[in-house]
C-alpha cells in the first residue's frame, strides 16, 4: 500500500467514524442517527481493518482481516438498508419529508444508487482496487450521513450547520493533536507497521469519543470531582447546556408564520422536553416575543438559558389554564382530559406506564391520577389528548405574542 493510501484512509477513518458518533448522540431517540450512525461506524472500521490487512505480520491475520473486511463492510450496507426503510415507513411520511427535505432526500437516494454499483468493486473485485472502492462507498456513507442530519435536525426546527461544524473541528483538531505524534514517531524511530498503525487509530478514535461525548463525560466528571458541592455541579450543567443550546437555536425562524401544525409540533416537543433543560433550550420556541418580552419586563439578560427558564414557566401557566373552573384538584370527565393529559405526565413527571413505578411518594391526588390513566386511559388515547391538548397551547402561545406585538406598534404610533 502506497503512503499516500494510507493517509487518505486514515483522515477517511477520522471523518467516518467521528459523524458516526455525530449522528447517534445528536439525537439519541431517533433511529435515523443510529442507523446512519451504524452504517458510519461499520465504513469507518471496514477503511482501518482493510489498511491493518496490508501490514499484517502473519498470513493467517491478513486473511482473518479479510474476513472482518467483508462482515463490516455487509453490515454497513444492512444498517443503511434499515435506514431506507425507517425513512420511508408510507407514503404519505415519505411525501412529508420529501416537502421539507427534497434537497437531502435526493443526496440519499442518489448516493444509494452509486453506492450499490462501487459495492460490487469491494464484495467482488473484477480487476478494481479494493482501497478506491472502500474509499469511494465510505465518501458516500459520509455525504449521505451528512445529509441525514440535516433531516434530523428540520424535523425539530433546529440549526444544523454550526453545531455540525463545531463538532467537526473539535474532532478533527483533537485528533489532530494526538495523532501526530504517533505519526512523529513512526516517521523518526519505528517506521510503519501493524502495531503502530493500531496505536494511530486507537489514539484517532479515543480523542474523538473524548470530543463527540464532552458533554457527557464532563458532566459524570463533575458528579465525581463536585460530589460535595450539589451547587456548582448544577451551575456547570447549566452552562454546558447554553453551550450546547447556542448551535442549535435557529434565530432567522419566524416563529409566527410558521403554519399552525408546524408551531404545534414544536409547542409539543417543548412540553414533553419541559423536564430537559439542555434540549428545551434548542427549542426555537425560546426566541417568542411573549418570552423575550416577560424577561426584559423581569430585567433579566436575554440569553439561552434564561429564554428556556421562562419558556418553561409560561408553558407550566398554560396547562394550568386548562383546567376546569372547579374547586376539585382532579377529575376524570371530558373537560379535564386536556389538563390531565399534561398536566400530571409532564409538570409533576408521572409516567403511567412504566412497568416498575412506585407510587408511595406520591400525594393521594397523584394516586388518584396514576390509578386512574393505568386503569382508564390506553396509552394511545393519552397520546392524542396530549396532541389536542398542545394544540391548544400553540394557539395561546400565538394569540399571546401577535396581541402583544399589536400593543407595541400601537405604542409607536400613538409616540
Amino acid at each position: 500500500m502506497e503512503n499516500y493510501e494510507l493517509w487518505i484512509g486514515t483522515i477517511l477513518f477520522e471523518l467516518t467514524f467521528w459523524l458516526a458518533l455525530y449522528l447517534m448522540g445528536r439525537e439519541p431517540k431517533n433511529l435515523l442517527g443510529w442507523f446512519s450512525g451504524g452504517a458510519l461506524l461499520a465504513t469507518s472500521l471496514t477503511v482501518i481493518v482493510n489498511i491493518l490487512g496490508h501490514y499484517a505480520p502473519a498470513i493467517s491475520l491478513a486473511q482473518q482481516m479479510l474476513r472482518w473486511r467483508q462482515f463490516l463492510f455487509v453490515s454497513s450496507l444492512f444498517f443503511w438498508l434499515l435506514l431506507l426503510i425507517r425513512l420511508v415507513p408510507s407514503e404519505a411520511r415519505f411525501r412529508s419529508r420529501l416537502k421539507e427535505s427534497r434537497a437531502a432526500l435526493l443526496i440519499i437516494l442518489t448516493g444509494t444508487i452509486l453506492l450499490a454499483l462501487g459495492t460490487i468493486g469491494v464484495l467482488f473485485p473484477v480487476g478494481l482496487s479494493v482501497f478506491w472502492g472502500i474509499v469511494y462507498s465510505a465518501t458516500l456513507f459520509f455525504v449521505m450521513g451528512t445529509a441525514v442530519g440535516t433531516i434530523i435536525a428540520q424535523e425539530r426546527t433546529e440549526a444544523y450547520w454550526p453545531d455540525y461544524l463545531r463538532s467537526l473541528d473539535y474532532a478533527f483538531f483533537m485528533a489532530l493533536l494526538f495523532g501526530v505524534q504517533v505519526v512523529l514517531v513512526m516517521r523518526l524511530a519505528t517506521d510503519i507497521n501493524f502495531v503502530m498503525l493500531t496505536q494511530l487509530y486507537g489514539t484517532i478514535a479515543t480523542a474523538v469519543i473524548v470530543q463527540a461525548f464532552a458533554s457527557r463525560l464532563s458532566e459524570f466528571v463533575d458528579q465525581i470531582a463536585f460530589f460535595t458541592f450539589p451547587n456548582i455541579r448544577q451551575k456547570r450543567a447549566k452552562l454546558r447546556a447554553t453551550s450546547l443550546a447556542a448551535a442549535r437555536v435557529d434565530d432567522s425562524l419566524n416563529l409566527l408564520q410558521l403554519p399552525g401544525d408546524e408551531f404545534a409540533k414544536l409547542t409539543r416537543r417543548a412540553i414533553s422536553e419541559m423536564g430537559n433543560l439542555p434540549r428545551l433550550a434548542a427549542n426555537p420556541l425560546t426566541n417568542l416575543p411573549i418570552i423575550t418580552h416577560r424577561l426584559q419586563e423581569q430585567g433579566h439578560a436575554l440569553n439561552t438559558l434564561a429564554q428556556a427558564n421562562e419558556l418553561k414557566r409560561v408553558l407550566q401557566k398554560g396547562i394550568e389554564r386548562l383546567k376546569p373552573f372547579v374547586d376539585e384538584p382532579f377529575g376524570t370527565t371530558d373537560e379535564w382530559r386536556h389538563y390531565n393529559a399534561l398536566y400530571f405526565p409532564y409538570v409533576i413527571g408521572l409516567r403511567p406506564y412504566r412497568r416498575y413505578v412506585t407510587i408511595n411518594d406520591l400525594s393521594p391526588v397523584e394516586k388518584q391520577a396514576m390509578e386512574w390513566l393505568r386503569a382508564e386511559v390506553p396509552p394511545r388515547t393519552l397520546y392524542n389528548w396530549q396532541k389536542a391538548a398542545a394544540k391548544l397551547i400553540a394557539q395561546d402561545l400565538r394569540e399571546q405574542s401577535r396581541q402583544l406585538l399589536r400593543e407595541q406598534k400601537e405604542i409607536v404610533f400613538s409616540d
